[in-house]
């Protein structure tokens, strides 16, 4: 019997259990109904004195919010820049943006989170922007992996 198939076989599922489990955390999240404090999805309005969150998930879409709402942006990697507004007369910093390591992360891995906050401050439309080129440890990322971009659609 050839000892080598049999470890093969186990190397090839290994390598498509790990390839599935990481197109398992691509998924779209959704809104969450506490009035108080919502995650981001594409259809996410929030009312005046609201909190929003937005993360990953919410890339490439259009959050409707009232003047006065709080916005954070959690980004999920320490590979990511902290997200800055295009136009902060409408959407403005709320203090510094802050990193956090993960405690149980090797130096280098990117395990962590980028957080900044915003506060809507007049009617018009920002965008919120970071980004990276570094996805893992020695792995750059894709073009479509580069830049976050999420439109913020301030109302009165």
């Amino acid at each position: 019997m050839n000892l080598r198939r049999p470890t093969a076989i186990a190397l090839t599922c290994a390598c498509a259990l790990l390839a599935l489990a990481g197109c398992g955390s691509s998924g779209t999240s959704t809104a969450s109904s506490a009035p108080a404090s919502t995650t981001a999805s594409s259809s996410t309005t929030a009312s005046a004195g609201a909190a929003v969150t937005a993360d990953e998930h919410a890339n490439h879409t259009t959050l409707k919010v009232a003047v006065g709402t709080t916005i954070s942006v959690d980004l999920h990697s320490t590979y990511w820049s902290a997200a800055t507004s295009s136009a902060p007369d409408v959407v403005s910093p709320a203090g510094s943006p802050s990193t956090s390591a993960s405690p149980s992360c090797r130096p280098g891995g990117g395990c962590g989170t980028v957080s900044a906050s915003f506060t809507a401050r007049t009617p018009g439309t920002a965008h919120l922007a970071a980004s990276r080129t570094i996805c893992g440890e020695a792995l750059n990322c894709g073009p479509d992996q580069r830049t976050y971009d999420v439109t913020i659609e301030v109302t009165g």
